[in-house]
């Protein structure tokens, strides 16, 4: 990069900071004018038009980016990001091919490639770039954590507790490793990690992210010896370390759901019949996070006519384009009153199964197991009339306490507050209301605790609901080996399992407030 370049791009970046997009929307093309086709132009630029909600832009200045192949690094690893960003895995997957063989690829960017694909639900080839990192330095402890996770994913939980726990031989102050290995078996009153773990949430200077990963482990290894007091104060600590971290407002929730209620009804849109000469069939599995959706996919997937493909945001990448704006998270309240303005919902459902194309087999049914796709219930019935939706129910405090006891990324804000957790709650029991009543016949409840008691008679209920035979494959869940990239990765390897007692049951005390807020009335 020559001297001019270097400074309109530190420039660029100082504008940047001060989200003066404008500013350094001007410098970055002002680089491309005077050096056509720099990638790391292009991927700022990128960025920018999402910030500014320009999604369109935003997609093809990532395009051009991966058109220009890159070399440096720090682009390589944040094209990745952005392509993932627009579900646009065939080009990372290019993009990866073109960097030659693997053993020649800098850790830095195998570790950004590998983190990419397995968003994608691709953990084979993300394993396959791990491993190239790990045999290059078998020390690296970021190699060793995603590594872990991976074969978590994977279900080779020894392989995956190994790598961590040397991790944690060579790091032991990464609050990370700690949380992963917590999370791979049932912790001992013999064999645990509690009394490390209280002594490093003591050590002062942590971080909210490093206390929260502590103290959710902390409540994770104490639940597990049977200390529900001791295990109940370190989920308050773990809850309020992670919600000092995101901006939410539970107003926000409202007025999302009631832009959703307001669109106009469609007219005529009756469920569609599967005909028998339909390609691709895609079943959408919805509900609140930790309801049983992983689990339902799974028994799915042992049909011989159904492909699993995980959890996606290939929906949400259409309505994204449909409406020309790029939201934050699934959905937001800006992108549905720019859809209830006018969208081609068709070209959205063409995009959508063009776009899925390269991940299925000859399977002619596949699931899209998005818990949040109950927000685009609405836009799904109207772009893909042939969809079936699988709507996991679950008792409403089993599912909020297994939501408030979970550390998600930066997603579901709301469920690190009781009463917040609450007041969403009630807000999706609203929606789902909602779209029952507009879409008669479109979605079909499935009971949790009806499935894992009675777990064929409610795959027949679901086979008959989606247009497909029953198997019993269906019911060999051990027999799964596909990748689970979920929350769930590791309870779902093991037989359906129906609890005489609810998880909630010994906390009942603790969970006063979200009790009191799953009863107050709907608002």
């Amino acid at each position: 990069m020559n001297a001019s370049i270097f400074e309109l791009s530190r420039r660029a970046e100082q504008l940047a900071g001060q989200r003066n997009w404008d500013g350094a929307q001007a410098l970055y093309e002002e680089i491309l004018a005077r050096q056509p086709g720099h990638p790391g132009a292009l991927v700022q630029l990128s960025y920018i038009a999402s910030l500014q909600g320009r999604y369109r832009s935003a997609h093809d200045y990532a395009l051009k980016a991966a058109g220009a192949r890159p070399k440096d690094l720090s682009v390589l690893a944040e094209l990745a990001k952005r392509l993932r960003t627009f579900n646009e895995a065939e080009v990372l997957l290019d993009c990866l091919r073109n960097l030659g063989s693997v053993d020649r690829i800098p850790i830095p960017v195998l570790l950004a490639f590998a983190a990419q694909l397995s968003y994608l639900n691709r953990q084979e080839d993300a394993l396959r770039l791990l491993d190239e990192a790990k045999r290059a330095d078998p020390d690296y402890p970021p190699t060793l954590m995603a590594r872990s996770q991976i074969l978590t994913y994977l279900g080779r939980f020894q392989a995956a507790e190994q790598d961590l726990q040397y991790c944690l031989r060579r790091a032991p102050e990464i609050a990370q490793a700690w949380w992963l290995v917590s999370r791979l078996r049932k912790q001992s009153r013999e064999a645990n990690h509690v009394d490390r773990l209280r002594r490093l949430l003591a050590t002062p200077g942590k971080r909210p992210e490093e206390v929260a990963l502590l103290a959710y482990a902390l409540h994770k290894e104490l639940d597990d010896i049977g200390d529900i007091a001791g295990a109940g104060e370190a989920l308050t600590l773990a809850g309020r370390a992670k919600r000092s971290t995101l901006k939410y407002q539970s107003e926000e929730s409202r007025r999302l759901v009631d832009a959703l209620i307001e669109l106009p009804p469609p007219a005529g849109l009756a469920p569609s019949a599967v005909a028998r000469d339909s390609i691709r069939i895609p079943v959408f599995i919805v509900g609140m996070h930790r309801s049983g959706t992983t689990l339902l996919e799974q028994l799915l997937d042992g049909h011989g006519d159904i492909h699993g493909v995980g959890e996606l945001y290939d929906f949400t990448s259409q309505m994204r384009w449909a409406t020309d704006y790029h939201c934050r998270g699934v959905i937001d309240e800006t992108l549905v009153r720019k859809a209830a303005a006018g969208v081609d919902y068709a070209a959205a459902g063409r995009g959508y199964l063009q776009k899925m194309e390269w991940r299925l087999g000859k399977e002619r049914f596949f699931t899209d197991k998005l818990p949040s796709n109950f927000l685009n219930i609405g836009f799904i019935c109207q772009a893909l009339p042939q969809a079936r939706i699988l709507h996991m129910v679950r008792d409403p405090v089993e599912t909020c306490f297994s939501n408030l006891r979970e550390l998600f990324s930066d997603a579901n804000p709301y469920s690190y507050d009781q009463q917040e957790l609450a007041f969403y709650y009630r807000q999706y029991e609203r929606l789902m209301a909602h779209w029952r009543a507009v879409y008669p016949g479109r979605v079909l409840d499935v009971d949790y605790g009806r499935l894992t008691r009675d777990t064929e008679a409610v795959l027949r209920e679901v086979a008959d609901f989606c247009g497909f035979d029953f198997e019993p494959g269906m019911l060999a869940l051990q027999e799964r080996t596909r990748g689970v990239a979920t929350a769930s990765a590791v309870q779902v390897r093991d037989r359906v399992v129906a609890l005489e007692r609810p998880k909630w049951a010994p906390y009942e005390n603790y969970l006063q407030p979200l009790i009191r807020g799953l009863k107050a009335e709907t608002a």
